[in-house]
């Protein structure tokens, strides 16, 4: 059995459930200084899914349910903190009584890459966390095909791209697709066209067409790069059987975040975590596409090496439907240490 070398992975990816006070409110316990925070509300009103990242900057977030451009809001997220981050009064993360989750990544190391140097077309600029594969990296478009350094050192699996200058669509690109074929963050397609010039991530760059969502000339483009860590994180897909004994994925580790999107229909994007549902089965569901609140019904368990479907639903479980996913660890199946994750 192949273990992981990652003992702690809320050291390096956590979520964070909070209750809004209409103030300043600094979140704590997240158990590092994050570098990506995704915010949705979770109760109330609509309210959309909320991005900020260190690379960017506090306060400066686009929003997963549509196609806008970057904001900036004085009154978001104001600070990156080192065991958490504080929000201001906006009503889209901190209503008073309101219920947010927040998901948190670290990178925490500083890219730069020139054009010209490792294969980049484009100079890139960023953090990177080669630990657990994960990094932001901005560049500026160029409406030609080019190539990107993104700092992992290993051939990324999964990348989310938005144009923060314009409005254009969050471009998805999974391996488990190909790259002659890419989804769409804020919409609930199948997968459709091709923004990567039909060319796969190298273990240095990665390949954008002239296409606006991805490249658009003299337009600031973020890319969120995710490359597949052993215990801690999987990219990968699935069948569904139609049956509420629905298929099993396995992971190899206990999930703590888990990312599904159908590839051969239009299905809602669903996030769900081990936070917000601690036993089984998990039902609280929230939609990267929407702005709405949490959706419940059974949908999965979560298990000690991956997750199970629970139902027939064909957002998680069409029979003979495609899905890709990204999940990540509360804890490895087994560690180094040979400590083994434990059923819920």
């Amino acid at each position: 059995m192949a273990y992981s070398a990652i003992l702690k992975p809320s050291t390096l990816m956590n979520t964070k459930l909070y209750t809004g006070n209409g103030g300043t409110n600094a979140q704590t316990g997240v158990g590092f200084q994050p570098d990506w925070v995704w915010l949705k509300q979770r109760s109330g009103s609509a309210s959309s899914n909320k991005l900020y990242d260190s690379v960017r900057g506090t306060t400066k977030y686009i929003a997963s349910n549509n196609d806008g451009a970057e904001a900036t809001d004085s009154n978001g997220l104001t600070a990156f903190g080192t065991d958490g981050f504080t929000v201001g009064s906006s009503a889209g993360t901190n209503a008073n009584n309101e219920t947010y989750v927040g998901w948190n990544w670290k990178a925490g190391t500083s890219f730069s890459n020139s054009a010209g140097a490792n294969g980049a077309s484009l100079a890139s600029t960023g953090s990177v966390n080669t630990t657990s594969g994960f990094s932001i990296i901005s560049f500026a478009g160029a409406s030609a095909v080019s190539t990107v350094a993104h700092g992992l050192g290993v051939k990324p699996k999964m990348i989310i791209f938005k144009n923060r200058s314009d409005a254009d669509a969050w471009g998805v690109y999974h391996e488990s697709i190909g790259s002659n074929a890419a989804l769409y963050l804020n919409e609930n397609a199948g997968n459709d066209g091709t923004l990567w010039n039909n060319t796969a991530p190298t273990s240095s760059v990665f390949t954008v067409q002239n296409n606006s969502a991805v490249n658009g000339s003299g337009n600031n483009i973020i890319a969120y790069c995710f490359a597949e860590k052993q215990g801690y994180s999987k990219m990968a897909a699935y069948k569904g059987n139609g049956n509420v004994n629905g298929t099993f994925v396995y992971t190899g580790f206990k999930p703590s975040f888990i990312l599904v999107k159908r590839t051969n229909g239009s299905e809602n994007w669903t996030i769900m975590d081990s936070a917000r549902d601690p036993v089984n089965v998990a039902v609280n569901k929230l939609h990267p596409n929407t702005n709405g609140g949490t959706d419940a019904g059974a949908t999965i368990d979560i298990l000690s090496n991956g997750f199970k479907n629970k139902t027939t639903n064909a957002g998680a479980n069409g029979s003979g439907d495609s899905y890709i996913y990204m999940a990540f660890a509360e804890n490895p199946f087994v560690a180094s240490n040979f400590n083994a994750a434990t059923a819920r």
